[in-house]
């Protein structure tokens, strides 16, 4: 999920659109209020962040979420109308991966908002990741399920990381495509479909489950 923080109504439902277009999963909100709410009950994949609102200052929310334990790995793209450096500097030294200037074209918001995804997903990845009896160690490439290591396929592995990484985030197919096998893959066939289906057998029953449709 994506949350949209923004306060100009037209610019949020540009960004809105785009993104649900290019099968992001997405939570707008209009005010520092509305978007506190939202971070209360979920965790977003990025966060599309305006400096200049109404009730807030956009610094002053980056700042508390860089201080948040649950919060501070989460991705935030800046997206202004301030063009001086200094206002950049101050945003990407404050702990935004990111910043876009206003006015923007859609091409290079998405284009933005995937390559900030990539490298999120990228970090870390020295740790070994887990969820409930799976567990997956990127740096040495084995994958278990209740200490019993299981055999994938680098597309299996790459797959099961990023559903891992994302655990509790919905994950269109495009999304996956584009994580997995690249935005300039093309095919009329879905390889998702049968990934996900091996996976879940290479996993058993149990682990299986853990992979929701």
């Amino acid at each position: 999920m994506i949350c949209i923080l923004e306060d100009d109504d037209n610019i949020r439902e540009i960004e809105n659109f785009a993104l649900k277009n290019c099968g992001f999963v997405t939570e707008p909100a209009a005010s520092a209020k509305e978007f506190w709410e939202i971070m209360e009950h979920k965790i977003p994949q990025l966060i599309l962040l305006d400096i200049m609102l109404p009730d807030e200052d956009g610094i002053s929310i980056l700042t508390k979420l860089k201080k948040n334990p649950e919060w501070k790995k989460v991705p935030v793209i800046l997206v202004t109308a301030k063009t001086s450096e200094m206002d950049k500097v101050k945003g990407l030294d404050t702990g935004a991966d990111d910043y876009i200037s206003k006015p923007f074209g859609v091409l290079e918001l998405i284009s933005r908002v995937k390559a900030v995804l990539r490298r999120s997903d990228s970090a870390g990845d020295d740790t070994v990741i887990t969820n409930g009896s799976i567990e997956l160690n990127v740096e040495k490439h084995v994958v278990s399920y209740d200490g019993n290591n299981i055999e994938l396929t680098y597309k299996e592995f790459e797959l099961l990381r990023v559903l891992m990484k994302n655990a509790g985030n919905v994950m269109t197919r495009e999304i996956l495509m584009d994580r997995v096998w690249g935005p300039s893959y093309e095919a009329e066939s879905r390889p998702q479909d049968m990934q996900i289906k091996t996976l879940r057998k290479k996993l058993g029953e149990d682990g299986g489950k853990l992979i929701k449709t």
